[in-house]
């Protein structure tokens, strides 16, 4: 089996692939070889290992990967890749849950922000305004709403039970085996809106979410 890889690794990393998959298949990197061992080397690949490949292939070596069994993304997002360019025939995985724990500490940092005025304070100090009575809002006892209630979406909602939140969710199912308050099916997004006093947003960009 040959598993392509279209990025760029550090040695370091290549280490990590090796082992991980180097005893049940041939590992080649595609910046290593030239134009026409390129194009022979897609046209032979089995699985495809890649970050965006509308920018690590030409739309040339785009088709030449028909007879692949699979491509294989390290983003858990995939609207911002080139799937109508890629071959129809060969099945496409996302790295569903990856980054969760960056992720839910980002959302964890954006709500305190918003919640502590941060911004809105910093470019205060910045013009010498130091506003230290000015109040601001907990988010002890309020409810943080979780739009979409997979890997990003529980990470989330443990760091924000952390600091005393209570946990409304939806999911495609309504049911998890996660601590929560409430959860729902998609239909009942307005009582999630409306329960909300902060909203993470977590599902996929695909036309079943689009607007």
């Amino acid at each position: 089996m040959i598993l392509a890889v279209t990025f760029k690794l550090p040695d370091s990393e290549r280490a990590i692939v090796s082992e991980a998959v180097g005893n049940i298949a041939e590992i080649r990197y595609l910046m290593d070889f030239d134009d026409p061992e390129r194009r022979d080397m897609l046209s032979r690949t089995d699985v495809m290992l890649a970050r965006n490949p509308g920018k690590e292939l030409r739309p040339d070596e785009l088709p030449l990967v028909h007879n692949a069994r699979l491509i294989q993304f390290l983003s858990a997002g995939v609207d911002h890749l080139p799937l109508n360019a890629l071959p129809a025939n060969v099945p496409i995985a996302k790295n569903a849950g990856a980054y969760a724990e960056p992720m839910a500490e980002h959302a964890l940092a954006m709500a305190l922000a918003a919640a502590k005025r941060l911004p809105i304070e910093h470019r205060n100090l910045l013009r010498g305004e130091f506003n230290q009575f000015v109040r601001n809002k907990m988010l002890r006892g309020r409810i943080c709403g979780i739009f979409g209630f997979g890997g990003i979406g529980t990470a989330t909602a443990r760091l924000m039970r952390c600091v005393e939140m209570r946990i409304h969710a939806i999911n495609r199912l309504g049911a998890t085996d996660e601590k929560v308050d409430w959860i729902g099916t998609p239909d009942r997004l307005d009582e999630l809106l409306a329960a909300a006093d902060v909203l993470i947003i977590n599902t996929p960009l695909t036309r079943a979410t689009q607007g």
